[in-house]
């Protein structure tokens, strides 16, 4: 999608508790049992979310995109999920174009979806460039040049947190997805900071992203946000980039008090990758226990990202796997299966292919 179209009216409207359940009620029928689930604030969405994350940057790509979202909005999913990164800001784009096309024709309705993104990592445009010189260019005309943020601001040569910086992504993020409100905001990978900054300087720029995001939900831009992250919360506490649940949960409240709005991470969590499960990486008062129960104690919701790790356990599972989770005729509903065992919102399954989401969301045929 162009720019040109990026500038037409935002839809209005956000989801609600009222739309989602009766979304699922549409829809529950068709589904496996406890397919849908709370999010927060009343909010029901889809245990299989649609991620968009994997793919080329052109405008095939986008196409297949937009009809599998369009279909997974047809059939029962309506969590969805991307980061203005993606794909150089084609897939909220691509999953904007989805939406608006639903609701003008009437099929379903802007309270009914919740739509997730996520901000931290400098975003290109449609392609990256072709020369370092050619992003040099492109932070000095997007970012430094308006003073959107400096040099100095960015770590790891494309990521930052500085509160003009995320307002500036967010206003962005609506402009892509063509929506005046994201349901979900999360902060893109925060641990990636950890790389270059001492503890206490990343919990000072932690503070000051949740303050831009509360405010951001007083503003009525934003419903709630939390942390995307790949290692952060996989790590043990002694790890240079790990993420202490509870210290963000403490971060949330000092700048919103008990009502703040820091409610969902996001892990990846698949037959890979247990850690969230089985490793006990997090530390509650003296307790040091898993991710799942320190978010549980904590009240925070769990979203699993890389169910099928990019594809890899869509095929070739142990045949144990295949008897712990039978009736189904691939590998990758086994995969998804396991993740909606777990006591998760949601687990996320990038999906550009109508084939794909009709077969991830197969039920068990009964024995």
């Amino acid at each position: 999608m162009s720019r040109s179209k990026a500038l037409q009216p935002l839809v209005e409207g956000r989801a609600t508790a009222e739309g989602t359940n009766r979304f699922r009620k549409r829809f529950e029928n068709g589904q496996i049992d406890h397919f849908y689930r709370p999010l927060s604030d009343g909010l029901v969405v889809s245990s299989l979310g649609l991620g968009t994350y994997l793919g080329e940057c052109d405008d095939a790509e986008d196409g297949r995109y937009t009809a599998t979202v369009i279909a997974a909005l047809g059939k029962g999913v309506n969590l969805l999920d991307t980061a203005i990164n993606y794909r150089c800001q084609r897939s909220e784009r691509a999953i904007g174009e989805a939406v608006r096309i639903l609701i003008s024709r009437g099929d379903v309705e802007r309270e009914e979806i919740v739509i997730c993104t996520k901000g931290g990592y400098i975003p290109l445009e449609r392609t990256p460039p072709g020369t370092k010189e050619g992003y040099r260019g492109f932070l000095d005309s997007e970012y430094y040049g308006p003073g959107v943020m400096q040099p100095e601001d960015v770590v790891s040569g494309g990521h930052c947190l500085t509160p003009r910086y995320l307002n500036d992504q967010i206003e962005r993020s609506r402009r892509n997805l063509g929506l005046a409100f994201i349901d979900v905001y999360y902060l893109h990978n925060p641990e990636q900071q950890l790389d270059v900054l001492n503890r206490s300087k990343f919990l000072s720029v932690i503070r000051a992203a949740f303050s831009t995001l509360e405010e951001q939900v007083q503003r009525g831009i934003v419903g709630c946000y939390g942390c995307s992250t790949w290692n952060g919360f996989r790590v043990p506490p002694e790890a240079r980039n790990h993420l202490s649940l509870e210290e963000l949960v403490t971060v949330a409240r000092e700048v919103g008090g008990e009502n703040h709005h820091f409610r969902i991470i996001q892990l990846p969590i698949n037959l890979a990758m247990t850690e969230a499960v089985r490793v006990p990486t997090q530390r509650v008062g003296t307790d040091r226990i898993s991710l799942l129960e320190a978010a549980h104690r904590v009240d925070i919701g769990v979203v699993g990202s890389a169910t099928l790790m990019q594809s890899q356990l869509t095929r070739s599972l142990p045949d144990q796997l295949r008897s712990a989770f039978p009736g189904f005729n691939s590998d990758a509903r086994r995969a998804i299966a396991f993740a909606q065992s777990l006591p998760l919102t949601a687990a996320l399954v990038g999906m550009k292919s109508v084939a794909h989401l009709e077969q991830n969301l197969e039920r068990a045929a009964l024995s």
